[in-house]
Order: structure tokens, then sequence, then C-alpha cells
């Protein structure tokens, strides 16, 4: 029984209206819990100057520049316009040359990245990931998964820098390590891009050895290579080599569609790639340790010293930012 195209345009239709109803929901319910606390925090505010009382005052001024700085988040979050900006997105980490030294760093990457979307109730799910010989990770695939994942997170790739006392240096040398990050959008089916098979080449291999905490040690690793382009995906995270494909297939899609939407902005701004030779080249942030501590965004100016809170994940500042410059 063949399929009724009509239906299946419908149905596509359905899920991309039904898409936007879940975003507009989720702002304009954002939008109606701020006015509620505007409104509370007015009217406690009033009772509190009637019957003097300072402590609540104070209160009531605390968590008013908490709701400053909620409704200049949401001011952001609502330029994130783009037509992917609202999909999930796949978070790519590669450690530079340098041995262990750049694989901890990797690996130190992979964390904080992990704990901002822990704190932003973002799921993670590894996809596929290659430990270091000593330490760290070669490198590590994985899904973030929540509203606006991709748009908050697409400005974070480039090359990070960090410079630090080697924990694997018995003379406490001073060391710069580098490591890759690459951010793309996970597409969904209502966005068509197309893929010549031909121009393909499979691999199936055994996750083994180093392959990862995260990783299933089965047959069941698939490596997708795409030979006009040079992008090379990978999964290793199910036991099942069909679901590992499709994963594959799936990253592949969205790495050639980022690659798209980079080069339209290139286009638009009359310049060049400004990935350029694999991003390698492409320095976007400094993370400095030793001699002093200081964490600067090279495109935005936006600095702080306070190191271990951006470790920790806390990067929310560089974010802003970088939408912010962006729009602006």
């Amino acid at each position: 029984m063949s399929e009724n195209p009509k239906l299946w345009d419908d149905a596509e239709k359905a899920q991309k209206l039904m898409s936007e109803k879940n975003n507009l929901e989720y702002s304009l319910n954002n939008y109606k819990d701020m006015e509620t606390s505007l409104s509370d925090l007015t009217a406690l505010a009033e009772l509190a100057e009637e019957e003097e009382d300072e402590e609540v005052l104070a209160d009531v001024a605390k968590q008013l520049e908490e709701l400053k700085a909620k409704t200049k988040l949401g001011e952001l979050e609502a330029l994130l316009s783009g037509e992917v900006d609202g999909n999930d997105a796949y978070l790519e980490v590669h450690a530079g040359s340098g041995g262990t030294e750049a694989q901890d760093w990797a690996e130190m990457l992979l964390r904080m990245y992990t704990r901002w979307a822990e704190a932003h109730h973002y799921k993670v799910e590894y996809v596929e990931e290659t430990e270091g010989d000593v330490a760290g990770i070669k490198s590590v695939t994985v899904k973030i998964s929540g509203h606006n994942a991709y748009g908050w997170l697409k400005s974070e790739t480039g090359v990070h820098r960090l410079v630090r006392i080697s924990p694997f240096d018995s003379a406490g040398r001073r060391h710069t390590s580098f490591a890759s990050v690459g951010v793309y959008p996970v597409i969904n089916d209502e966005i068509q891009i197309e893929i010549n098979e031909a121009d393909c080449r499979v691999d199936t291999y055994r996750a083994s050895g180093a392959g990862g905490q995260h990783i299933n040690k089965t047959d069941s690793a698939v490596r997708i290579t795409h030979i006009p382009t040079g992008i090379v995906v990978q999964c290793q995270s199910q036991r099942s080599q069909f679901q590992n494909r499709e994963s594959a297939w799936n990253m592949l899609k969205a790495r050639l569609y980022e690659m798209e939407l980079k080069k339209r902005e290139a286009e638009a701004q009359g310049i060049r790639d400004a990935q350029g030779d694999n991003g390698w080249g492409y320095q976007i942030r400094s993370y400095v340790l030793q001699p002093y501590k200081m964490v600067k965004d090279l495109r935005t100016e936006v600095e702080t010293s306070d190191c271990r809170a951006v470790l920790d994940g806390d990067i929310d500042l560089f974010l802003q930012a970088s939408l912010a410059n962006k729009v602006g």
C-alpha cells in the first residue's frame, strides 16, 4: 500500500505547528510568571513600607534584582529566532596536540558543559567517547536536549586555550593546551537534508579498550565519513548497530546543515568562513590559571577572575554576551 503524499505533508505541517506552539507557550508562561512575581513583590514592598519592616524590604530588593536578571535573560532568549535555535544540540570536544595535557583539558571542558547543562535542566546523552592514553579524553560527542539548547551553545564553537601549571609535569612547569569545541543542531524531520550515500564510507568496528566509560563495548559501533567534505561522525552509545547507524546519519545531517548555515552567514557578512582550517586557528576563549586567574572571551572581551565557577559550568555570562554581541 503506497503512502499518501498529502497525508505525509499534513503530518509534517502539524509537527511544525506543534513545535512552534510549544515554543510560544514556553515564552508566554515565562512572561506570565515574571509578571506575577513583579505584582507580588510590589504588593509586598508596599506592605513592608507601611509597617517599616526593613528586613522584608531588603529581601524584596534582592528578589527584584533576581527578577531583573531573569527578565534580561528572557529578552536575550527572545533573540534566539533562528530556524534551529530551539533545537537540541550535538556538542563535540576534541583534544589538540600535546598528548595528556590536551586530553585532560578536553575532559575539563566536557565537565564544564555537562555542569552547565545540568544547571539548566537539560538532558545529556553520550554518543561517542574515546579516552586518553593516560588521562582525559581524545574526543567526545554528547547530545544536549532542552529548550533552545543549540541557540545558547552555538557560539561555543571554536578553540579553547588553557594555561596552567601542569599536574602531569614533575618539574611544575607552566603548560598551554588547546581543545576544539563544535556545536551542531539536532535536525528534525521537518528539515530535509539530502545526502548521496555514494559519497559516504560506512565502517563498523568494536568499541573496545579506550572507548569511554559511557560507551557499550560491543561490535555495534558505526563510523561514517562524508568524502566530499571530509566530515567524520561516529556513534558507539547503543548496543544495536542499527541504532548507532541511524544516530550517525542524523549527526552527519546536523554537521552538513551547520556547514550550510555557516556558509550563508559568511556570505551575508562578506567574510570567509571564520572556522578556517577545521577551527584550529580560531581561538575564542582563553582560560589562564597561572600566573594569574582569568577567563576571557576573545570575541566579546568579557572576562572574569572566577575560574573555578566557570570550569564548574557557570558560563552564562559568556553565552549571553556572545548572543547580545552577535545581534547587536
